[in-house]
Formats: structure tokens, sequence, C-alpha cells
């Protein structure tokens, strides 16, 4: 243990769980920026007892991160375990939770080709079945429609200037996340980890969009975002998401937006969008399949059905986030415009044929 304080600090996890955050979600001390820095340092460093980092992370789930505490783990995360590569053109970072969904229907793929059909590209990253759901999500959908995800960074940016939608994926450009994984599965219980990954924007894009169950934790990611010394969006988008993914639910959902000022927020009701239904209308038997079959035939203009809504409702999210359309409703206009005419289609194939 002494080689490791010389190495990392005066702040090993023992200390702070005795110190600092481990005596309960009432009674509970924050940690500063440095101890922050310097916990999550050591947990990249897999320096921790196994027992250790489990109370860890269950104490700092039960008192809940400050957003300084989690810009501190992102800055760690930027500046040792993630290789970012940019393209040329600048996308929207989609922020889904690596831990996928098991029950509806996965939209962000679609989404995603038709808003860069729109003319605004996208990137989306994720690992492979990570946990603690270890459920579907970007990578799986994509495998089912034939593209290769195991690319390099360097390769996924390439993807993104040629395509319009860029796929990173984890184990790639964030490894040392990604080496955390056996012992994230050993918790059972989501951790602040299943957060920063979603933060990780590989393509050091300008606009982030992300999901949240709760107005407050978006706030909370918004202001995670403010004071990170390393990440500096100048716009953040995030509405309450199926199973805390990035497809917008259906009824009435809330949307925040953050321009680098104060944090605004507005109700959709999805009827008015097309997506007059619910969200056990968007379930499916066989999340990585049926997503890719319903992606292939909403984009071909074989199916105008719900899902075929919800992915342009979707598309719309991300043309606005951009600021490529002004409103939901020019987003919107331009999603089934490029479902019509073939481009969204068109994407797809390129996207298979990188």
């Amino acid at each position: 243990m002494a080689k490791a304080t010389r190495s990392f600090g005066d702040w090993p996890l023992k200390r702070l769980m005795t110190e600092v955050v481990g005596s309960g979600h009432k009674s509970a001390d924050d940690m500063t920026r440095d101890q922050a820095r310097e916990a999550f340092r050591r947990i990249l460093a897999l320096e921790p007892d196994p027992t250790t980092l489990g109370a860890f992370w269950l104490a700092n789930r039960w008192k809940r991160n400050t957003p300084e505490e989690l810009a501190a783990y992102v800055d760690v995360m930027a500046e040792e375990s993630v290789e970012f590569a940019e393209p040329d053109c600048d996308p929207v970072d989609c922020g889904a939770n690596y831990d996928g969904k098991h029950t509806s229907a996965l939209l962000g793929v679609g989404a995603g080709l038709v808003a860069a059909a729109a003319g605004t590209p996208v990137v989306v990253h994720s690992g492979d079945r990570v946990p603690t759901q270890r459920a579907t999500a970007y990578r799986h959908v994509l495998d089912e429609l034939g593209v290769e995800t195991d690319r390099s960074p360097a390769e996924s940016a390439d993807m993104t200037d040629e395509v319009g939608f860029g796929f990173y994926y984890q184990p790639n450009f964030n490894p040392g996340v990604a080496g955390l994984e056996d012992r994230r599965d050993q918790m059972g219980v989501r951790t602040f980890v299943n957060t920063i990954e979603t933060l990780a924007n590989p393509a050091r894009a300008d606009v982030h969009l992300g999901s949240f169950y709760h107005l407050p934790y978006a706030k909370r990611i918004i202001d995670t975002f403010e004071a990170s010394e390393r990440y500096d969006p100048s716009r953040v988008v995030m509405f309450q998401g199926m199973e805390g993914y990035d497809d917008i639910r259906p009824g009435s959902t809330k949307v925040a937006v953050w321009d680098g000022g104060e944090l605004s927020d507005f109700d959709v009701r999805t009827a008015e969008y097309g997506m007059d239904f619910t969200g056990d209308d968007l379930a499916v038997d066989d999340v990585a399949a049926d997503s890719a079959h319903i992606t292939e035939a909403v984009l071909a203009g074989e199916r105008t059905d719900r899902f075929a809504d919800a992915i342009a409702v979707n598309a719309a999210v991300r043309i606005f986030a951009r600021r490529d359309a002004e409103t939901l409703e020019e987003g919107l206009e331009a999603a089934r415009a490029v479902i019509e005419d073939g481009s969204a289609e068109a994407r797809l194939e390129d996207l298979r044929a990188f």
C-alpha cells in the first residue's frame, strides 16, 4: 500500500471510505476534486482491493455523486483512458446507456442514419453486453445489419465523415473503462461508471445528446460538463428516454436544453409529431434482430407504422439538437423527406460498405 500511496497520493479508497464517503447516505461527505481524481486513477489502474472497490462504488451510489466528483471522474477518463479521434465534421454525440435495452426496439441507428441523410452527422458509441443489464446496445443492432463495428477510433472518425453516421467501440477507444467490466459485473447494480462512460465523447463533438429519468439528473449532467476541465460542449440536449436509452419516450416527454447559459426545458407531446401510441407499442421479442429488421424496413419505405413514426421523431430530435432545424417540426419534415426520397436507405448501404 505504501508504494501505491507514493504513486497516487494520500487517498487510497479504503481511507476515502473510512474518512469521507462511507458513513452512510445521510452523513457521508462529498469528495474534493483531487480526492475524486485520485480515486478514479486508482480504479483505472486496478489498484484497489475488489472488496474495497465494491464498497466504494456502493457508497457513491448511496450518497450520490456531485457534479464536481463526476467531472473529476470524466476528466481522469479523458486523460488516462479515452483515445479521441475527431472527424472533420462536427457531429451530435449520442450518449446512450451502455448496458442497453431489453424490451423496446432500439431506434437510434435508424434515427441517426435519417439525421445523417438530412445533413446532421451523428456519432454513437457503446460496448458489448456491458453490466449491469448486459442488454442490447448500438453495437448489437449494427452487427445484425452487417456493419463492421470493431473499428479503431481513427476508422470510426473516417466513417463519420464518409457516411455521416459513426460508431465508436468502447474497448478500442476507452480501454481503461472497458477493462473494469468484470469488477462492475460483480456489483450487480449500476455505478457511477455507467454514467461517465456515456459522456466519453470520443469524437469531441460540440453537441451532446443524452437521456434522463428525472430533470434533476439532466441538471447534474449539465453541471458536470460545466465543472469538467476536459469537456466543453456548447450545447447539451437531454430528454426522457425509453429504458434510459436515447430513444425518446412516447407520451408527454420533457426535453432539457443547455446552450452555455441557463437550463431551459419544455414538454413534447409526441402524439402531435406522429407518435400517438405508448411505449409498449414499441416492444419487440428480439431487440437486436428485430431492431435491425425494423431499421431496414423503415429506411426502405416499406414500413409506415409506429416504428417509422418513432424513428422520424428521434431523427428530428438529433437534427434539432445540432441546430440544423429551429424546431422539432422542421426537423421532422426533413427526416420524413429523406426517408421518402431514399436518401436514408442509401446511408445504410454506405455504412455497410464502409
